[in-house]
């Protein structure tokens, strides 16, 4: 098989990010540090409703990653592994925080794998304490009124519950 020009030091972590909490910024940091570039893909997802636009929430993941100068945050639409491709990369990089995480994911990254065989999807587990934070129960919780600022960084927190007064 012949070799391309994918980058194995190149990584892409993609996700809809609405919003973007501690557990995404958790893997973002630790995949910077393992990586030479990550880019972070905010994909749009037919199958989810978001709260944010694409555009906040590449501009609200660009704020909160602005300590890392090997990450860069990108808009994407179609499939994650045709992205991954068009920025050169090798990796994509998943997060799993539960079981059935583990189910979906393996679902994902063998379509991925038979879709292009020469990107691999590497996997980190989710820290403890961010196992069950999920964005769509951060956004029920921001609706209800409850504490969010254990599990969003200030102005992803803002927006969110601005957002959820509306």
């Amino acid at each position: 098989m012949p070799h391309s020009a994918l980058n194995p030091r190149i990584a892409v972590y993609t996700g809809t990010f609405d919003p973007v909490h501690w557990g995404h910024l958790d893997i973002i940091e630790r995949g910077s540090r393992l990586f030479e570039r990550l880019i972070v893909g905010v994909g749009i997802n037919p199958d989810k409703q978001t709260l944010f636009t694409t555009d906040e929430r590449v501009r609200l993941i660009r704020e909160v990653t602005r300590g890392w100068s090997n990450v860069e945050v990108l808009a994407f639409q179609g499939l994650a592994v045709t992205f991954v491709r068009q920025c050169g990369a090798r990796v994509v990089l998943r997060g799993l925080r539960t079981l059935s995480d583990m189910e979906y994911e393996f679902t994902m990254s063998l379509m991925n794998r038979n879709l292009d065989s020469e990107i691999e999807t590497v996997f980190l587990m989710a820290k403890e304490e961010f196992s069950h934070v999920s964005s769509s129960l951060l956004r029920q919780i921001a609706t209800l009124g409850g504490d969010l600022s254990k599990f969003l960084p200030e102005p992803v927190r803002a927006e969110l519950l601005a957002r959820a007064r509306r």
